[in-house]
């Protein structure tokens, strides 16, 4: 990977057509992570922060630009092959935690490795995944009978089984009291200290404090960018942004 990048994204477009009207929700993203950075990506509602993790995460391609991941330009590639990289270099927590109900905390961790070609040593990589989250003795345990925090716990872990190197997390607090709130990011900044590249997007200024870098997004670009230069000018920013209730007001 040159310069350690793991993630190169250069001049990223990504245009929507509905009908008859062109929706931009990428205006031309440049962003470099290097290899083991824990950042969080902020910005209100319809910046392009899901766009841009979608693209991230190889579940979208860009409309135009370049994005070399791990020293691969995966722009262009091909479903079959997006979804192979994503399954061995990516993986996803979601706010919602996106869990099989009826399934217990084994095959909920072990779904990822169906879709994977390299099935040895499958039932050591699903407890070692469940060990790193704290879940030891509730493997048995369908999602029903588990708290809000040990359901993200059991997601964290389904996006460890296959050893990415990337995790993506989407408002992973999001469903989740402050407390417990705390401990997911505890969890997030230990694999971040063995090494794993991890990207949040947060609304929550709390959260994005325990991050290394803010990214922020508006209308799809990263403005004044070459202006930032650590987390506490990104926060200061959002901090001095008029609240939503106040636009509202004046108008």
């Amino acid at each position: 990977m040159e310069n350690n990048y793991i993630i190169n994204i250069e001049d990223i477009k990504k245009t929507y057509q509905l009908g008859k009207v062109e929706v931009k929700a990428l205006r031309g993203i440049n962003l470099k992570i290097s290899e083991g950075e824990f950042l969080s990506i902020m910005g209100p509602s319809g910046s392009g922060k899901s766009t841009l993790m979608n693209i991230i995460g190889c579940l979208d391609t860009p409309t135009s630009g370049t994005y070399h991941l791990e020293g691969i330009n995966v722009s262009k590639l091909n479903d079959n092959k997006l979804a192979e990289i994503r399954n061995k270099k990516v993986g996803f927590v979601f706010q919602t935690f996106n869990l099989l109900s009826r399934a217990n905390a084994i095959h909920n961790v072990e779904l990822p490795l169906l879709y994977s070609k390299d099935g040895g040593g499958r039932r050591r990589k699903i407890f070692n995944a469940l060990d790193s989250v704290g879940l030891i003795g509730r493997e048995k345990h369908r999602p029903s009978e588990l708290s809000g925090g040990e359901k993200q716990r059991l997601a964290i872990a389904r996006a460890l089984v296959n050893d990415p190197t990337i995790i993506l997390a989407d408002e992973p607090t999001g469903n989740l009291d402050s407390v417990t709130g705390e401990e997911i990011i505890a969890i997030f900044q230990k694999l971040n200290r063995e090494g794993k590249t991890i990207l949040l997007v947060t609304h929550e200024l709390d959260i994005a404090r325990h991050t290394g870098r803010v990214i922020y997004l508006k209308d799809g670009i990263i403005p004044n960018e070459e202006k930032i230069k650590s987390p506490i000018d990104a926060l200061q920013r959002l901090k001095n942004m008029p609240k939503l209730e106040d636009k509202i007001n004046s108008i």
